[in-house]
C-alpha cells in the first residue's frame, strides 16, 4: 500500500495470517498509478461498478436528461384489474411490447365453463399506431383494434376508455417500492410488479365478498 509515493506495506505483509493477501494484491493491481488518491481505476467510482447500477432492462429516458430507467407496460381489462405486465428499458417504443403483453394474458375460467385467453377488442392511443406491426396481428389472434390514428381527432372523449389504464398503473405507483426502481436486476423488479397487481386484484376481490 502507499501514500503518495511511499511504500507503506506490501499486501503480502499487510495481510500476514488473515489469507486475504490475494485480494488485495488484486485491489492493489486495480488502482491505476495516474490515480494516487483512488484505490480502484478510474472507470468506476467504486470497485464493484457503481456505473451500472440500474442493471438490465434500463435504458436512456429521453424525458429525464438520457438517465437510465424502465418503462413499465400493463394490460387491463374494461374495469382495470391488471392482466399482465413486464417492464423494459425507458426507450423501447410502447408498440415493441403491445403484442408479447397480449400473449401474456393468461387463461381466464368462465362460469358457463371453459377458459378465455383472448378479449374481444383493444383499446390503444397513438403509441401503437402500426397497421402491420401491431392491428393486422391482433385481428389475426380475432381481437378488434381500437387505436386511435396519428393526426386525427380524439373520437372518444377524455376518461372514456383508457383512462382505466392510468387507473392501474396509479394503484400501482401507490407502492412506494414500485414508484422508482431500486433493484439492480430485472427479474426482482417484476416480482414486484406481478405482487403490486396480485394486491389489486386482491382489493377488488374483497368487494365482492
Amino acid at each position: 500500500m502507499r501514500i503518495g509515493h511511499d511504500l507503506l506495506a506490501s499486501p503480502a505483509r499487510l495481510a500476514g495470517s488473515w489469507c486475504v493477501g490475494q485480494n488485495l494484491a488484486r485491489v492493489a493491481r486495480r488502482a491505476g498509478l495516474g490515480r494516487r488518491d483512488r484505490l480502484v481505476e478510474s472507470g468506476d467510482r467504486q470497485l464493484l461498478g457503481a456505473s451500472a447500477f440500474w442493471g438490465a432492462q434500463t435504458g436512456p429516458n429521453s424525458t429525464d436528461r438520457g438517465k437510465n430507467g424502465s418503462k413499465r407496460h400493463v394490460v387491463c381489462d374494461g374495469q382495470g384489474t391488471p392482466l399482465a405486465i413486464a417492464h423494459t428499458g425507458a426507450n423501447v417504443h410502447d408498440s415493441q411490447a403491445a403484442l408479447p403483453l397480449i400473449d401474456a394474458i393468461p387463461p381466464i375460467k368462465r362460469p358457463g365453463g371453459g377458459r378465455r385467453k383472448r378479449p374481444d377488442a383493444a383499446f390503444a392511443d397513438r403509441a401503437y399506431d402500426a397497421e402491420e406491426k401491431i392491428r393486422v396481428p391482433l385481428r389475426q389472434r380475432g381481437i378488434r383494434p381500437y387505436i386511435a390514428k396519428r393526426n386525427t381527432e380524439h373520437g372518444s372523449g377524455l376518461g372514456v376508455h383508457r383512462c382505466v389504464v392510468e387507473w392501474v398503473f396509479s394503484w400501482l405507483f401507490k407502492f412506494r417500492r414500485l414508484r422508482v426502481r431500486y433493484e439492480k436486476r430485472g427479474d426482482i423488479h417484476t416480482a414486484f410488479l406481478t405482487l403490486g397487481c396480485l394486491l389489486i386484484c386482491w382489493n377488488r376481490l374483497e368487494g365482492f365478498c
